[in-house]
């Protein structure tokens, strides 16, 4: 078992290097602040693991033998990644943050106290759904799994709790990677929070979602 974690290491930070619109989101939302961008990272690398468990459960085989049940996620994500991606044009436009997470309305101080501390927790909520809900939504992160997973499992090994570990190791390894994008956005976020940068942002980031859910949508 031992002999496979550096060899599974190295490929969960080949994976994580290879943006994404879960990059995306998460160093949207951590120009809210931190702890909004972790609860973001805690809800993508939750949606990591329940693919890890769904391939484990070889549920994913149905998704990757059924092109209906496939399209009709296919289509789910693509819808998700286009409203991501309008919120993000909407933001740019109005000059605001509050096309950051899905339905935002906090203060733009709830991250850091002050007058958003009532508006916190449920800025939080919606940080964490939107980081669960762009990874649940992409079929290609449930067959990646599935054919990744497998490949690190030892000769001999009960394969079912071998991938269950491997998924739990794989979400938390890539909470710590993402965490690096948190702390560089919180670093730079007098720079980025310009609001010049920031509607250049919103606006590079919105048209990224968008064309992510488009190919999402009219791929075969």
């Amino acid at each position: 078992m031992y002999d496979s974690l550096l060899p599974f290491l190295g490929a969960c930070l080949l994976i994580a290097l290879s943006p994404g619109p879960s990059t995306v989101l998460i160093i949207r939302n951590s120009l809210r602040g931190r702890r909004t961008g972790m609860l973001t990272v805690l809800g993508n690398e939750t949606g990591v693991f329940v693919w890890g468990l769904v391939a484990a459960f070889g549920l994913s085989a149905l998704l990757a033998a059924s092109e209906a049940a496939y399209d009709v996620l296919r289509f789910v994500g693509a819808g998700v990644l286009i409203v991501f991606g309008v919120q993000a044009i909407r933001a740019a436009r109005r000059g605001d943050g509050t096309g950051l997470a899905p339905d935002a309305d906090a203060s733009t101080g709830g991250d850091e106290g002050g007058s958003g501390a009532a508006a916190e927790p449920r800025a939080g909520r919606r940080a964490y759904r939107a980081g669960l809900l762009m990874n649940l939504a992409n079929p290609k992160a449930a067959l990646f799994a599935m054919s990744f997973l497998p490949q690190f499992v030892p000769s001999g090994a009960p394969q079912l709790p071998a991938m269950v570990g491997l998924a739990a190791l794989w979400a938390a390894f890539e909470v710590g990677y993402y965490a690096t994008y948190v702390w560089g956005v919180g670093r730079l976020k007098r720079l980025l929070t310009r609001p010049r940068v920031h509607r250049r942002l919103e606006q590079v980031s919105g048209g990224v979602l968008l064309a992510l859910g488009a190919r999402l949508a009219l791929e075969g």
